[in-house]
């Protein structure tokens, strides 16, 4: 793990994740406990994600920048037991009551051993309670279990065949849900995890220094975000090594990406477009991006080998080519449903039989339609919503 001129090898992070896990073990935390984690982009976040999870614990991640009212709701209602933060952070979170372990304290891991404490954990555990906004005022949190993350990696493993020689980097908050993809793909796969200063990450000039000096070779952006690397790089004379830009988060509309082609082609690096949702495991489709895709607007491709991909209409039954209709997503990465919101995801998680199949979907709220080549095509929300300041 790299943080600007700060390293760990995974010996160190081993250690040190041990001793938070004991440490935490010490506050009851235990399988299916939930951990409230809010630190800034640091060694101590990637450490703090991994002692909780040593623990059996799941960690429910909180952006130190969010409001003051949408962390005492997010902490209130996620019913957290521990908080791991560090004491500058402390002071500017809500009272809560809750115990609080505070990495930067000189005794708050003192005795505790460096060796893992072994905790049996199962993929039907929880491993992350991400809090998504959505259209219904109040934040949710998705609950997410380690085979949820497991399988997101080895169903989509044909396509990437990642490696321990793999650089990737942290870009996005940890509370946003493409942080799963970013933060394990480098460490499940053995390779170097380079985390991007907050300020850095609004930069794309800094950015761009970063990934040349760090030598990235898998990046993830969001479209708004690549469009100002794309300026940016034009405008320097900076060598990368990036062999993948995945995409996600937002529509991609593939014409932005003309300057970026016109620069280096389309295969090395290899531009991917991924939607996803925090509900179902960050990633749902894959779709391959190429200089004569330049029209093709909102393409997301095929969904990931272990999920099952829908369009339905009002009455839940699946449309013809062509026809706009709701997307719906069955398989392995849907979440188990919404922590003590039981009505919530009884209304977003349901039973349904299509094309004689009895399955378990989760109704995205947005609108596709299958084109004749087998592909998926993103045509916005069903509903109407409004973004203010993310």
């Amino acid at each position: 793990v790299v943080v600007e001129d700060q390293r760990l090898s995974y010996a160190e992070l081993d250690a040190r994740a041990n001793r938070v896990a004991h440490a935490l073990i010490a506050h009851g935390v235990g399988p299916d406990r939930l951990v409230a984690l809010c630190l800034e982009r640091s060694l101590e976040l990637v450490v703090g994600v991994l002692g909780i999870l040593k623990a059996g614990g799941a960690y429910v991640p909180l952006d130190p920048a969010y409001p003051h009212e949408r962390l005492r709701f997010m902490l209130a209602d996620s019913g957290a037991g521990v908080l791991v933060t560090r004491r500058e952070l402390q002071e500017r979170l809500p009272g809560t009551g809750i115990e609080i372990l505070c990495l930067d304290e000189a005794d708050a891991l003192a005795g505790c051993p460096e060796i893992a404490p072994g905790v049996r954990i199962g993929p039907e555990h929880l491993a992350y309670v991400i809090y998504t906004s959505g259209s219904t005022g109040q934040p949710k949190g998705c609950l997410m279990t380690h085979g949820n993350i497991a399988r997101l990696f080895s169903a989509t493993a044909p396509w990437f065949h990642f490696g321990r020689e793999e650089v990737w980097t942290l870009f996005h908050s940890v509370a946003f849900d493409f942080s799963v993809w970013e933060l394990w793909g480098a460490l499940c796969h053995g390779g170097k995890l380079v985390v991007v200063p907050y300020l850095t990450s609004r930069s794309p000039e800094a950015l761009l220094e970063l990934l040349a000096a760090e030598r990235v070779t898998v990046l993830n952006q969001t479209p708004s975000a690549f469009r100002g690397l794309i300026q940016a790089e034009e405008a320097g004379d900076l060598e990368l090594a990036l062999k993948w830009v995945i995409f996600g988060g937002e529509a991609l509309n593939v014409a932005d990406l003309a300057p970026w082609f016109a620069r280096h082609g389309d295969t090395l690096p290899r531009l991917v477009n991924m939607y996803g949702i925090t509900e179902t495991t960050v990633h749902v489709t894959y779709q391959p991006l190429s200089a004569d895709m330049s029209e093709a607007v909102n393409l997301i491709g095929r969904p990931i080998p272990d999920l099952s991909a829908y369009v339905l209409d009002a009455h839940l039954q699946p449309v013809p080519i062509g026809v706009p209709g709701e997307l719906c997503i069955a398989g392995a990465g849907l979440a188990r449903g919404y922590l003590k919101r039981p009505e919530l995801t009884a209304e977003k998680f349901i039973e349904i039989e299509v094309l004689g199949r009895r399955e378990r979907v989760y109704r995205t709220g947005d609108r596709a339609r299958w084109r004749a080549d087998g592909n998926l095509e993103y045509l916005g929300r069903l509903d109407h919503q409004v973004k203010l300041r993310g």
